[in-house]
């Protein structure tokens, strides 16, 4: 009776689990409220939740799939060792291959910045003279158009390439995989990644392929690769997060590169255009990034019963999701929008869905998923550097392991949180975070934007009934 009257006497102390309103309800009316979150499995999806329980059948080989993959993730030493012509250097490729971002799209249902970028490729190859000869030739069915993953190739926004663009050639010296990406273009605004394809961009890409491409080439062969693993390692600890911020790893590779550079005997003309080119593009290192990550998750591709995620790519129309022990199947759903910073005079009107193959950074545990790293990108997830440590913390939610060569300075030195694992996704509900830019939803205009966006939860829902059906 004592304790009862001291209980109604005083004010109620309150722990909510679950639904928020009630806390709050309790805290309007001047009591104490402690939220925790929890939510019920899988959004409280019974079918969903009867799969999630009959995987718990195979967990132990599950497990040791997953930790075979990690393992190949972990150990992967990505090098950049060469470049040359897509042409040459891209095994399968041929004067017809046309490679874009994300899961695979045919031209006519290709979105407004895939299809300039296509436009202006067309006609640096020779192929067209002009927009309409271009469009005319993309749809007369002669291109072959394949995802850059079909050939262990990455590219940013678009992820256009054709024959004669030069390639970076990145090899795991653990494993002898090699991947592939293009060189980054977006200097200006106008760039052939996010669909522009007037002269200027014309101009840029023929510079890339007489002069920066041969040069590179010649300089990082004289060096014997450049660890790319090391650089992304050091630019963490500098405030980078090595998707949408690579101040510090574009330098770190100037660092590495210009020894061998100033030793060429090339004209001193270009030696200063490159060096120009390289001091003067925030992003140049972005797809050294790409290469270094998509060489790294190949390596744990195609292990039988791994739940492990090995690439997460966005075409503009649909965004897509492939699972290491899936083998080459896209699970993919309806591009989502980005939330973020338009630049003006543009809005948000004019932003196409999110599109590219740069999501291979979070796939490996950096981007977004090491936003903690990155206190000057904090004004993508709402200005406050708590919000950016929150953003990596959630993702260690669905996440397999620590990447120990990935630390971050905020967060005591823990490792990037690194190996989505398609379970944990569907089980938490926790969508896996994003940093991209923002295309003009036409053909013809550029970057309009930056901001953040999220993998939908239902390519991760299709991958995980596929592996049930599977097992």
């Amino acid at each position: 009776m004592e304790m009862s009257d001291k209980l109604l006497g005083s004010k109620p102390k309150v722990v909510n689990v679950g639904v928020d309103s009630f806390g709050e309800t309790v805290k309007s009316a001047g009591s104490d409220s402690v939220q925790v979150d929890w939510r019920p499995p899988a959004q409280g999806d019974q079918e969903l939740n009867s799969i999630l329980l009959a995987l718990e059948d195979h967990y132990e080989a599950i497990q040791e799939a997953n930790d075979k993959a990690l393992e190949k993730i972990l150990n992967a030493q990505p090098v950049w060792i060469d470049v040359g012509p897509a042409l040459d250097v891209i095994p399968g490729f041929t004067p017809d291959t046309v490679l874009h971002a994300g899961p695979p799209v045919s031209w006519e249902n290709m979105c407004g910045p895939m299809k300039g970028a296509v436009i202006g490729a067309l006609i640096f190859e020779g192929r067209a003279k002009d927009k309409d000869e271009a469009m005319a030739l993309a749809a007369s069915g002669v291109l072959n158009f394949s995802p850059c993953h079909h050939f262990n190739t990455v590219g940013p926004m678009s992820g256009v390439i054709t024959a004669s663009m030069p390639i970076m050639v990145v090899e795991n010296r653990t494993d002898g995989n090699r991947a592939y990406s293009n060189f980054n273009s977006e200097k200006n605004r106008k760039a052939l990644s996010f669909g522009a394809f007037d002269s200027d961009v014309q101009d840029i890409l023929a510079w890339q392929r007489d002069v920066m491409g041969p040069m590179l080439g010649e300089a990082v062969r004289k060096s014997g690769g450049i660890d790319l693993k090391a650089i992304t390692a050091r630019a963490l600890h500098m405030g980078d997060e090595c998707h949408n911020r690579h101040v510090a790893s574009t330098s770190l590779l100037l660092r590495e590169i210009m020894p061998f550079l100033t030793r060429l005997e090339r004209p001193g003309e270009h030696l200063a255009q490159l060096a120009d080119y390289m001091q003067h593009n925030d992003w140049f290192f972005l797809n050294f990034s790409m290469a270094a990550c998509k060489a790294t998750l190949d390596a744990g591709h195609g292990i039988p019963m791994s739940t492990i995620v090995t690439a997460m790519a966005r075409n503009g129309v649909e965004a897509g999701v492939r699972v290491s022990g899936l083998g080459d199947q896209w699970f993919t759903a309806p591009a989502p929008p980005v939330r973020g910073i338009m630049f003006p005079p543009f809005t948000k009107e004019d932003a196409n869905p999110d599109i590219g193959d740069s999501t291979i950074t979070e796939t490996c545990g950096i981007g977004a998923f090491a936003m903690a790293a990155a206190p000057a990108m904090v004004k993508l997830v709402g200005g406050k550097l708590s919000e950016a440590i929150g953003f990596t913390k959630s993702m260690a939610e669905i996440t397999h392991a620590e990447n120990k060569a990935y630390t971050i300075p905020a967060l005591d030195f823990i490792g990037a949180p690194t190996g989505i694992d398609i379970r944990k996704v569907v089980e938490t509900g926790i969508h896996p975070k994003i940093n991209t830019g923002i295309a003009h939803r036409e053909p013809g205009h550029g970057i309009v934007g930056a901001g953040i966006t999220e993998i939908p939860l239902e390519c991760f829902v299709t991958a995980l009934k596929a592996l049930h059906s599977s097992v």
